[in-house]
């Protein structure tokens, strides 16, 4: 469950334009790196959604209005949960500004400006365990990946790995290949050792099939 919000000054996109830079906002914050089944980040980006705002007013730190016909500048607000902020913030910030960027040049404006000034500005906010809600309820981090890989773990199970190099296992919980020598997000389980991308696959893992985690 992710809210990717941009803030634009009016005028600044057509509403072709809106739904492209909407679609290409999600898939630059999905990627395609190290990417998770393709079922799951089917998942993912359902629960995704882009908000496209053109503010009434807009004052800039120096008390300025933003120039409604000069180069725009944007925000960019990502909300999600607290538990995936951190490792989101890494990749996010660079991949959005990027996909912006992207627009920029289909505008026919300078796309570099947004990589060389302050015109772009990205706030990724950390929503708190139980403040997210889907069915009428709230939803922590833990049931929003249950949520996406749950009914996919069959395709999961079913991920060829013949071709995997050596040392490397799929994570049963979300599909991602993970390298066992890098990590010790491992669980052995009847002689199998399992290995994740996260602490949050891994303890999904050991809950569903009742193996203690030594922390």
């Amino acid at each position: 469950m992710i809210l990717i919000e941009l803030f634009a000054p009016a005028g600044t996109f057509d509403p072709t334009r809106r739904q492209r830079l909407g679609k290409r906002l999600i898939d630059a914050l999905m990627g395609t790196e190290d990417a998770h089944a393709e079922e799951v980040m089917d998942s993912a980006r359902a629960l995704t959604q882009v908000l496209i705002h053109e503010p009434a007013a807009w004052i800039t730190g120096d008390r300025h209005p933003v120039d409604p016909v000069g180069p725009p500048r944007y925000v960019l607000r990502i909300s999600a949960p607290a538990a995936w902020r951190k490792e989101m913030s890494a990749h996010a910030i660079d991949r959005l500004t990027r996909a912006l960027a992207e627009t920029e040049a289909e505008a026919g404006r300078d796309p570099g400006r947004l990589l060389e000034q302050p015109h772009a500005l990205v706030h990724v906010v950390g929503i708190a365990e139980g403040s997210l809600g889907m069915y009428g309820r709230p939803m922590g981090s833990l049931d929003l990946i249950q949520h996406m890989t749950a009914p996919h773990r069959d395709a999961i199970a079913r991920i060829p790995t013949d071709d995997l190099p050596p040392g490397t296992v799929v994570d049963p919980v979300c599909g991602m290949t993970v390298d066992l020598a890098s990590t010790d997000l491992v669980l052995d389980v009847e002689g199998i050792r399992y290995g994740f991308c996260n602490g949050q696959c891994r303890r999904i893992f050991a809950d569903e099939h009742g193996v203690p985690i030594n922390t």
